[in-house]
């Protein structure tokens, strides 16, 4: 028998930003917001060029199918223009946790409300409407920008995962975990909302 997909599409609507399923169609958009600072060339990052735009989106496709992923590309509200992309991944749907990860923005939009306001409704729909226990992030051990921005929404270390993964080049990638828990959620609510403010 099979089991009701824990992971459905959907659109998150804030003030700021949409986010909205990603489609194949979505390429050329992808590929004209990583242009914004060439985000391609950040060695700890992964970022679509256009040999890889592709089978970048069919991966995160096939993830979806078999229900460990929800891709979305991210949406300027008043623009109408794509500025990024993120998406749940590594769903356990049976025990429902979940990663909000594969996260990157054109340049012009780091270090502004756009961020924040991602993660406030992805966290929203992950607790309030899926029942998450707890939802992860992960980053490289050298993203520092990374780094800082997780803490900054409240998430906590929850630990270092020493060469969990070979690059392309040949290196190996630590990946440093932090997490919300569901308990938490509230707190870390009120905390974004209080962030939001300042941009309005």
């Amino acid at each position: 028998m099979q089991t009701e997909q824990w992971l459905t599409e959907t659109e998150l609507k804030g003030h700021v930003v949409t986010l909205i399923p990603l489609r194949r169609s979505h390429a050329n958009d992808l590929l004209e917001a990583a242009s914004d600072g060439e985000l391609w060339n950040l060695w700890f990052t992964s970022v679509p060029t256009d040999q890889t735009v592709e089978s970048y989106i069919e991966f995160a496709l096939s993830e979806q199918k078999v229900g460990r992923s929800l891709p979305f590309v991210v949406v300027d509200n008043r623009s109408q223009k794509v500025i990024g992309t993120t998406r749940y991944c590594n769903a356990d749907t049976k025990n429902k946790r979940v990663e909000i990860g594969h996260t990157w923005y054109a340049k012009r939009c780091q270090k502004t409300a756009i961020n924040t306001e991602c993660k406030q409704l992805l966290l929203s729909h992950a607790f309030e409407n899926l029942s998450a226990i707890a939802v992860e992030f992960r980053t490289h051990w050298h993203n520092q920008a990374s780094r800082e921005a997780i803490t900054r929404l409240g998430a906590k270390q929850d630990g270092v995962l020493r060469n969990h993964q070979q690059m392309a080049d040949g290196s190996y990638r630590d990946t440093v975990v932090f997490s919300i828990i569901n308990n938490e959620w509230l707190s870390v609510k009120a905390n974004l909302k209080h962030k939001l403010t300042r941009y309005r």
